[in-house]
C-alpha cells in the first residue's frame, strides 16, 4: 500500500502585514508554510527563547563591571550578596533575594561608619537579567553621573549579587539615603534578554511596596537608551526631593520636560 501523497506548499507564503516589521521587535506578519509556520520563525523563536533563559541563568561578572564603573571615575564599589546562596534559591524564594545575607549586612554597617549618607544611593543587582547588567549598566551610571546637578551626592555604587528589587530599599535606609534607584536586569522577553530596569524610592525601609516607587522599564539601546532613561530619572529625582514623594504620587512629566512644558534638570 503507497503512503498518501501531499500536496507541496511550495515557498512560504508571505503575509500581508509584512512591511509592518520594520516598526516592531514583536512576532508579527510571520507568514505561513501551509498550516504552520515558515521553518526560519520556528528557528527564531526557539534561539530567542534560549536567550531569555541564559540572560536569567548567566552568572554576573561583577569584577569586570567595578573595572568599567573605576574607569568612567566612580570609587570602588560596596560588593553584597542577598540571603539567596544560589542561583537555584533566588529563582524559587523570591523573598530571599529581597534581604541582605547576615555578612553582607554587616559589611553595609561598617561601610556606613566612615562614609557620608548620600543624597541618591544607586545599587545595581543582577536581577532576572545579568546580561543587561552587563552589557548596559556602565553606560547608564555614566549617563546618571554626568546629568547630576550639583548638590546631588551620589555616593558610590552598590553591587549586589541574587538580586530583587525590595533589597535596594533595605540598602538606601541602611546608607541613610534620602532617596535609593535600584538598577537590576529585567526579566527576560523573547525580543529583550538584556533590558534594565530602574526602581526609585524615596526614603526607603524594609517595608516599602511597589507603590511608592517609580519605574523606568526597558532601559537598554533598542528600548528605552540609557542617556533618555538617565534623563527621566534625574527629573523624578528633583521632584521626589521637592514634593517627598515616589510611587503613584508622583507622576513621570520628564518627557514635557524634554519638550520645555515642565520643569526640567537644573540645580537642586
Amino acid at each position: 500500500m503507497k503512503p498518501p501523497r501531499f500536496p507541496s506548499t511550495g515557498s512560504p507564503q508571505a503575509d500581508s502585514w509584512t512591511a509592518l516589521r520594520r516598526y516592531t521587535p514583536a512576532r508579527i506578519a510571520l507568514g505561513r508554510s501551509g498550516v504552520s509556520l515558515p521553518t526560519r520563525e520556528v528557528l527564531a523563536f526557539a534561539q530567542a527563547h534560549a536567550e531569555a533563559r541564559d540572560a536569567i541563568h548567566l552568572p554576573i561578572d561583577f569584577d569586570t563591571l567595578d573595572q568599567q564603573l573605576q574607569s568612567d571615575g566612580w570609587p570602588a564599589a560596596l560588593r553584597l550578596h542577598t540571603l539567596a546562596a544560589t542561583r537555584h534559591e533566588y529563582l524559587l524564594r523570591p523573598d530571599r533575594g529581597r534581604r541582605l545575607d547576615v555578612a553582607s549586612m554587616a559589611l553595609l554597617n561598617a561601610w556606613r561608619t566612615h562614609t557620608a549618607a548620600p543624597t541618591l544611593a544607586l545599587v545595581i543587582g543582577d536581577g532576572l537579567s545579568a546580561l543587561g547588567v552587563q552589557q548596559h549598566a556602565a553606560a547608564l551610571l555614566r549617563a546618571i553621573h554626568d546629568l547630576a546637578p550639583a548638590g546631588l551626592d551620589l555616593g558610590p555604587p552598590v553591587l549586589v549579587e541574587q538580586a530583587r528589587v525590595a533589597v535596594g530599599d533595605e540598602i538606601g535606609q541602611a546608607l541613610g539615603a534620602r532617596l535609593v534607584a535600584m538598577v537590576i536586569g529585567e526579566r527576560p522577553g523573547l525580543s529583550s534578554p538584556d533590558s534594565l530596569g530602574i526602581y526609585l524610592t524615596y526614603a526607603p525601609g524594609p517595608n516599602c511596596t511597589d507603590a511608592q516607587r517609580n519605574c523606568i522599564s526597558n532601559v537598554r539601546p533598542a528600548g528605552q537608551p540609557p542617556l533618555i532613561a538617565a534623563q527621566r530619572l534625574i527629573w523624578l529625582v528633583q521632584e521626589a526631593l521637592r514634593t517627598g514623594i515616589t510611587g503613584i504620587g508622583l507622576k513621570d512629566l520628564s518627557g514635557l520636560a524634554l519638550t520645555g512644558d515642565a520643569p526640567g534638570i537644573g540645580p537642586l
